[in-house]
């Protein structure tokens, strides 16, 4: 007996030494960018190819597990956790991912709230192009179609067929893109897609120029091509309804050593950079995809009575409240005071009957002040914040409002009073008619 008791401790403490790391890896609100991350590559040379890449991840604190696609171990989650926060894949031929890795098990750890980056080229497979369609993006349909423009093709001592281009039309957005302006062009070359109209969570990030188009530079154009100008999306990002974020490109070599550290001269404006902006711009992006910019949290939503301090269990109509909460950004480091003045409460029973702009002191806290309208039933404080660049918040508190006790109401209510004086009215004149008529000969 004394034995099997051992043995069950001991196989209990392995188990929960094999599960309890994994258990500890998932998304923590109070650290959002403190993630492990894996990287699916068709190749392990990528390792290599893309290290300035890999290694500026590393340097902020990421965890990178590196497989290849077709790993027959490949998995995801295990007894129900997932193992990662994010997945990176520069894997565009691969026709089926190894292990239990499939279509719908990319989606459904998108659907958990995870992030995802998506790197293509001219090889790209039926799979990642599937991939790309459910998270709002669509490639070219014709596989042999890459980018091309002539007019913004970047200088190079041999003129090729304009395939590598210059890109610089990047998304208006310091969230996104950080505050540091990127002054050279993005050197880019590969396939064209575009961002699906009937999706609105998903948008471009660098677009190409109106002179740029998607087909085989190799042969004759027998059709107008697909994909033309601005409609050309060179990298799009996705921001889902639970705040998880994808980007995909269609250059794969966009974010390789050896465009990172390129020169770069427009055929357009002829104007040279010693450095591209690839690395400038990729990076930018990844701290935004992996929420090291751009993530709030609200805390402490609270209401009270105006003069007092204690949350009611329920308000009476025309009480006036005060209504409070706190916004955080973090800023990759830390949690830090989101300052805005586009914030808004609803004091919300199946429509908003108020409707206010909060105030901030600055450092985080929102508050405003209004009238309970004169209507009871079950109300709720309802803050929606949904911004370019920024995670949505939605949260809410119920609260039930109650009408006047009977006891409550004033004793003679002054918009009352032309009814009270036709009462009287009408008494005085029945008393006249009355002794009129009776003592009238």
């Amino acid at each position: 007996m004394e034995i099997n008791k051992l043995s069950i401790s001991f196989i209990l403490i392995i188990l929960t030494s094999l599960v309890f790391p994994f258990l500890s890896l998932s998304f923590s609100p109070e650290s959002p960018s403190d993630r492990r991350v894996l990287v699916l590559l068709d190749d392990f040379s990528l390792k290599s190819s893309h290290s300035i890449y890999f290694n500026s991840l590393k340097s902020r604190g990421f965890d990178l597990d590196f497989k290849l696609a077709d790993d027959p171990k490949l998995a995801v989650q295990r007894y129900g956790q997932y193992l990662y926060d994010g997945m990176i894949v520069f894997s565009p031929s691969t026709e089926r991912f190894g292990g239990a890795l499939d279509l719908a098990a990319v989606i459904d750890f998108v659907d958990a709230g995870h992030d995802l980056i998506i790197a293509a080229d001219s090889s790209a497979s039926d799979l990642i192009r599937s991939i790309a369609t459910e998270c709002g993006v669509d490639f070219d349909d014709d596989s042999t179609a890459v980018v091309v423009d002539h007019q913004s093709y970047a200088v190079s001592e041999i003129s090729g067929d304009h395939t590598l281009i210059a890109a610089s039309d990047f998304i208006e957005s310091d969230v996104i893109l950080g505050k540091s302006k990127i002054e050279a062009p993005v050197l880019f070359k590969g396939i064209a897609h575009s961002a699906n109209a009937a999706n609105n969570l998903a948008f471009q990030v660098l677009s190409a120029s109106p002179s740029a188009y998607s087909a085989n530079p190799s042969s004759k154009l027998s059709s107008p091509p697909s994909l033309t100008g601005k409609s050309i999306s060179l990298v799009s990002v996705m921001q889902a309804r639970n705040n998880a974020r994808i980007m995909i490109t269609g250059s794969l070599d966009m974010l390789s050593n050896r465009l990172f550290k390129s020169g770069v001269q427009s055929a357009r404006n002829h104007i040279k950079f010693e450095k591209s902006g690839n690395e400038q711009f990729v990076t930018a992006l990844s701290e935004w995809i992996f929420h090291e910019r751009g993530h709030l949290k609200a805390v402490n939503l609270r209401h009270n009575k105006v003069g007092e301090t204690g949350e009611p269990a329920i308000y009476r109509i025309k009480d006036d409240l005060d209504f409070y909460v706190e916004l955080y950004e973090w800023s990759g480091k830390s949690w830090e005071p989101y300052v805005a003045n586009d914030v808004q409460v609803q004091f919300y029973m199946m429509s908003p009957y108020v409707l206010k702009t909060l105030s901030t002191d600055q450092k985080g806290l929102y508050k405003t002040s209004f009238k309970v309208p004169d209507v009871y039933g079950v109300f709720q404080f309802k803050v929606e914040y949904q911004k370019l660049g920024y995670t949505t918040l939605s949260l809410s508190k119920q609260i039930p409002v109650r009408p006047f006790k009977h006891n409550e109401y004033e004793r003679f209510i002054i918009t009352a009073y032309p009814y009270y004086g036709a009462s009287f009215a009408t008494m005085a004149g029945f008393f006249i008619f009355s002794f009129v008529y009776l003592y009238n000969k």
